[in-house]
């Protein structure tokens, strides 16, 4: 079983981040880290929220170790399970690099009448986190029965998926 000290350790080197880059973020010292690492002691908890942002998870994963979210897969289904286009939902998750959230669930039918229309919905942070999705594809997969998470997207630290259940 994975330890915290060791989920420390490991998203803290992915990050590329020194013990005394954590520290020094922090505001505690380096040994502090090290202890943590080494499973000696447990970071204190007003760290917690500070610490998984520097290492990019939620809280809950950093103490868990599990994803934060169940993410459906991509699958397709078998012709006698396909829904029709119209009944089905686009969804849309938005995490921030600043910690911001946005969830959004859209019917399939009006996304696909806004694109046609040349409308489409002003969703997230800066509100053009969709502009660069092939919506084509998307509804051509959608059609085929592909449903789950579609799209996964990460840049400057935002990341961006796109449902379709």
């Amino acid at each position: 079983m994975e330890t915290l000290g060791k989920r420390i350790s490991t998203l803290r080197r992915e990050k590329e981040l020194t013990q005394d880059d954590v520290a020094e973020r922090l505001g505690v010292s380096p040994q502090a880290v090290s202890k943590w690492e080494n499973d000696q002691t447990c970071p204190d908890i007003t760290l917690l929220p500070g610490l998984a942002k520097l290492l990019g998870v939620s809280v809950d994963r950093l103490l868990t170790g599990e994803s934060d979210e169940k993410q459906p897969e991509v699958r397709l289904l078998p012709e006698e399970e396909k829904k029709n286009i119209e009944d089905m939902i686009f969804k849309v998750e938005i995490d921030s690099a600043d910690g911001d959230r946005v969830r959004v669930n859209l019917p399939m039918g009006l996304v696909m009448a806004g694109f046609e229309m040349g409308v489409m919905p002003s969703v997230g942070i800066n509100g053009d986190s969709l502009k660069n999705i092939d919506f084509p594809k998307i509804f051509e997969a959608a059609k085929n029965g592909a449903v789950g998470n579609l799209v996964d997207i990460e840049s400057d630290g935002d990341v961006v998926r796109v449902f379709i259940e």
